[in-house]
């Protein structure tokens, strides 16, 4: 039987993969260090900047991410996890270029919110722009009667964006306070939870302790509870 092995496309951004490698020992509660999951890491920054790309003032990272995708592969990844939610705008390509399956963020972190949730009820959604438009999210929403909140493109402008970018340039307190400010708007229109739909959100909310995590679906933490499960299966711990 072939190990199981998780293969990480990251890089996008460096910080964000390693939250979600931290969240992913945390997440599982081993004795030894033995028990954990087995990663491959391809953390390249270089990959071209997937906000950029999607407004048209950057090039496609499509390239570069099936670079990754085919170096995780010849590393004997047997599941393959992308620990950005913009890069899922192109997981078509990705997946169909992968000989093992891709685990798509989206799914995960709607696992996770249907966990958390008992009853149906308004969630708020962050993400990024090109996200947004692509409704990554949005169709699930819809398709599982979530009734749902999004940043206007003044919001995204003056407080999500430069929050997120704030948290790669690793400038945590200052992104910290944009992105909870942004996901407050979201709660006075009524949301009930918030979706983590970027994996530089939970960074800066965590940075600054925000009392916004208590309500806040981490799609970071969601994915990493995918790989726990998937580990759990197919080598079980005694």
């Amino acid at each position: 039987m072939t190990q199981p092995l998780i293969g990480v496309l990251g890089g996008m951004g460096p910080l964000a993969t390693v939250d979600f490698l931290h969240k992913l020992i945390v997440a599982l509660p081993a004795r030894r260090d033995q028990e954990h999951v087995p990663t491959v890491v391809w953390n390249v920054p270089q990959i071209p900047d997937r906000q950029r790309a999607l407004a048209g003032t950057g090039e496609s990272p499509l390239p570069a991410m099936l670079a990754g995708i085919a170096r995780l592969n010849a590393a004997g990844a047997t599941r393959i996890v992308i620990p950005c939610n913009t890069a899922h705008l192109w997981f078509d390509a990705l997946a169909a270029a992968s000989s093992v399956p891709v685990i798509h963020i989206a799914d995960a972190t709607l696992a996770a919110l249907a966990r958390a949730t008992s009853a149906v009820a308004p969630v708020g959604l962050i993400a990024t722009r090109g996200a947004l438009r692509a409704e990554i999210y949005q169709q699930r929403f819809v398709a599982g009667g979530i009734p749902f909140h999004t940043h206007t493109d003044e919001e995204l402008d003056e407080f999500f964006t430069p929050g997120c970018y704030a948290i790669k340039n690793y400038e945590l307190e200052r992104g910290g306070k944009l992105l909870e400010h942004a996901g407050r708007l979201l709660v006075e229109r009524g949301a009930r939870r918030l979706v983590l739909a970027c994996t530089e959100v939970p960074i800066g909310l965590t940075h600054i302790d925000s009392e916004l995590l208590p309500i806040s679906i981490d799609s970071t933490q969601a994915l990493a509870e995918v790989c726990v499960a998937y580990w759990r299966q197919v080598s079980p711990q005694p």
